[in-house]
């Protein structure tokens, strides 16, 4: 069954297949379920958007989880209120997940982000910091000792290779840009791995689609910039890469056409035309935020599995993101079309 969405992406028409119910899961299903209507509506956050000034968006939040206390409504209360949700839906995943080396496989985000942190400040002899997420598989304080100590051994086999294939990368030419990028691929070569030995389609299509999602930006900045760089791409995903190379040399205008053929059609032909008329990115980070949620949604076909527990994390983490950007827009009286541009419907 892996195989199969492991096919070409002719074999389906808009998302892959999300496999198959898990009936262990019933409980848990059931009650992200429950969940799930407890999210913020579309209205709501275009009320947010379309609100006159950062006080009277946090008074639209009052009857959710991210009220604010009275008389509290600055902007460090927001970041920290948000910080404890987000921990919050962790906690609630890791604690609903039967097969706990998913929940691992996710804190690995966290491990992958803080390595990022902590390389780029050692490469470039900035001081380490102490401001490392908690919330991976290892702790701050052992990123601490091993970078002080430069003792990787600390590190699991995944760290220890993500640390060789970035710090190879950097001092090829010393652009602190490449630790991200390898990092990135080697990540994205974890992730399939690991749902490749889970056995799990779901989790392979949502990597392959996040890959494709991460290219399709890598490519539109790339054209952007006038970049000469070809070989930024990570591989793994459902898109071929010559695709990608050839799209850096077609006009923007012809660019929907190249990929008419792929359900990231309207993702690519959207995000060129509005980077045209705009020179901005944020119909490009709309649209593959909104297919990567419409993805996710296609799990409401399964009746109990660790699918839609995945998707309620991931949809939620974005919900939260979501009211972290309109705040955050509003706060710096940031106009609201650029807040509607952006914004997932």
């Amino acid at each position: 069954m892996v195989e199969a969405a492991e096919k070409a992406i002719l074999d389906f028409y808009t998302y892959p297949p999300v496999g198959t119910d898990d009936w262990r899961y019933t409980f848990q299903t059931a009650q992200v379920r429950a969940l799930e209507l407890q999210m913020l509506t579309k209205a709501t956050l275009l009320d947010m958007a379309n609100a006159e000034n950062f006080e009277q968006t946090a008074d639209l939040l009052t009857a959710t989880e991210y009220a604010l206390s009275p008389g509290a409504k600055n902007f460090a209360e927001v970041e920290n209120n948000l910080r404890r949700r987000r921990t919050e839906v962790r906690e609630l995943f890791a604690d609903l997940m039967i097969d706990k080396s998913i929940v691992e496989l996710f804190r690995t985000r966290d491990d992958f982000a803080n390595l990022r942190l902590a390389l780029r400040r050692t490469l470039t002899e900035r001081p380490l910091g102490t401001d490392y997420s908690n919330e991976g598989n290892v702790s701050p304080e052992i990123f601490e000792q091993v970078f002080e100590e430069e003792n990787y051994e600390l590190f699991p086999d995944y760290m220890q290779q993500a640390v060789e294939q970035a710090v190879l990368a950097y001092y090829q030419n010393k652009d602190i840009r490449q630790i991200d990028y390898a990092i990135d691929r080697f990540q994205a070569e974890y992730n399939l791995k690991k749902a490749r030995r889970l056995k799990s389609i779901f989790l392979l299509g949502l990597f392959k689609i996040q890959i494709d999602l991460t290219n399709i930006r890598t490519m539109l900045r790339l054209k952007f910039t006038e970049s000469e760089q070809r070989n930024m791409f990570i591989k793994g995903g459902f898109i071929e890469l010559q695709r990608l190379t050839k799209a850096l040399e077609t006009d923007y205008a012809a660019l929907g056409s190249l990929f008419f053929v792929l359900p990231y059609h309207r993702v690519v032909e959207a995000g060129a035309n509005y980077l045209m008329s705009d020179k901005s990115f944020l119909t490009a980070e709309r649209q593959c935020e909104e297919f990567l949620n419409g993805f996710l949604k296609t799990t409401i076909q399964i009746t109990a599995g660790p699918q839609p527990i995945i998707a309620f994390l991931l949809m939620k983490e974005n919900e939260i993101r979501t009211v972290r950007l309109i705040l955050t827009a509003k706060k710096n009286s940031l106009d609201t079309k650029l807040i509607l541009d952006r914004l997932a419907q």
